[in-house]
């Protein structure tokens, strides 16, 4: 066997490989189509067997260097602790995009671990690093 055609059937299985990876991770699938953009939103499955959300925008674009298309994507990740907080800031902005009804502010800092301070010197501690 050449070494090109051994490459060529490794890159193969390690194709198929990922794909069935993640056919067994995802559990459910949705897209939107918007314009030139499409959103994603994949219900996938995490080693732990527990859920989460992915939102992925794809945006069909051109390269003129070389003449071809290509996909750029973003990608956002939920966790289930977190979907509460999400759904209600994005339904805070939305709603203020449709109406003009400014959201709470709890919607947006509603997290035990987040202290609002403009303080930057006293979050961070100094570390010596001579030796």
């Amino acid at each position: 066997m050449k070494f090109s055609t051994f490459a060529v059937e490794f890159e193969t299985i390690k194709v198929n490989a990922i794909m069935e990876n993640q056919d067994r991770n995802e559990v459910l699938s949705r897209a939107v189509k918007a314009g030139k953009r499409t959103y994603f939103f994949d219900v996938k499955r995490s080693r732990n067997e527990e859920m989460y959300l992915t939102i992925t925008e794809s945006k069909r674009k051109f390269n003129a260097d070389n003449g071809n298309f290509f996909y750029e994507k973003h990608k956002i990740f939920l966790y289930p602790e977190d979907f509460e907080k999400f759904q209600n800031a994005l339904s805070g902005v939305i709603g203020f995009i449709n109406n003009g009804t400014v959201p709470a502010e709890d919607d947006f800092m509603e997290n035990d671990n987040f202290e609002k301070t403009d303080d930057l010197d006293n979050m961070f501690d100094d570390i010596d690093l001579s030796l």
